[in-house]
């Protein structure tokens, strides 16, 4: 942690009370595509692929984002060939750069904010998904003998976000998530810990296409592996640590997920399950499933 974090004071009211007072009911941590200025559309460059059905270079608007900042086929985006866009999160970042950082001022009746704004988008969902997994270790039983540190991180990082256009683009956001995955780790491992031996650590393993059916994953640090294509029918993640796992079109069909750590909707939304399949209850089920 840095000598920042680790030198802010916690009480014990944060001790008692783990959810974050921003957003306390994770609203401020999900998109909300009404009060953004199509940022997605906008910002990032697209390849044509099996994600994308046109290429686009980045700061140039997708020919599909209409002039009230709607995608003019979002309700008929896997069939146009954008499922890319079905599994992109924004992380609340988006309504926070339209409405907050540049008060309401859009790019486009304002062309002199759009190249500060979508340099500015990046840092923010950067910065509001560390906020996401920060919240979700706060929530944690298990973590409660670093909820002090937890809660400390998550005030910083929260006041960063308030800052103007030009603090946000100073900051180093690669240490912030240096600093902040570190105390998310030890979450984990505490969290993890109650599972004892069964615990296996696969962090960052190449598992596309892994024959993992029925496999008892209970415990497993599953943390930015490739588990791309992989065959997770009817498996049991139950307290598995997900964070940064590549999930796209890994079959989830009949697994347990419930207890999964960092588990975000975006991997949800990039994988195939069913009715069987076991979620936490603060995700919800894709439509496609």
């Amino acid at each position: 942690m840095s000598s920042e974090m680790s030198g802010m004071s916690a009480t014990s009211e944060a001790r008692d009370h783990p959810e974050p007072i921003a957003g306390g009911d994770g609203s401020a941590l999900r998109a909300d595509c009404g009060n953004c200025f199509g940022l997605c559309c906008v910002v990032p460059a697209f390849a044509a692929s099996a994600d994308f059905a046109i290429d686009k270079p980045a700061g140039r608007a997708c020919p599909n984002l209409r002039q009230d900042f709607r995608c003019g086929i979002h309700d008929r985006l896997r069939p146009e060939g954008f499922t890319g866009c079905t599994v992109y999160d924004c992380f609340g970042a988006g309504q926070k750069v339209s409405q907050v950082t540049f008060g309401g001022r859009d790019w486009r009746r304002n062309p002199g904010t759009a190249k500060q704004m979508f340099e500015v988008f990046p840092v923010m969902r950067d910065l509001h998904e560390l906020l996401r997994y920060l919240a979700e270790a706060l929530a944690l039983e298990a973590a409660r003998p670093i909820r002090a540190e937890l809660r400390a991180a998550f005030d910083e990082i929260e006041g960063l976000t308030q800052g103007d256009p030009d603090s946000l683009l100073r900051l180093d956001a690669a240490a912030r998530w240096r600093q902040v995955n570190a105390l998310l780790l030890r979450a984990s491992e505490l969290v993890r810990a109650g599972v004892g031996g069964r615990r296996k650590d696969r962090r960052g393993a190449d598992l596309i296409g892994a024959k993992l059916k029925g496999a008892d994953l209970r415990g497993a640090s599953l943390r930015g592996a490739y588990l791309i294509g992989a065959d997770l029918r009817g498996a049991d993640l139950r307290t598995a640590d997900l964070i940064g796992a590549d999930l796209r079109d890994a079959d989830l069909r009949g697994a347990d997920l419930t207890g999964s750590i960092f588990l975000v909707q975006a991997q949800l939304d990039a994988a195939r399950g069913d009715t069987a399949t076991r979620i936490p209850p603060s995700l919800t089920r894709p439509a496609h499933w």
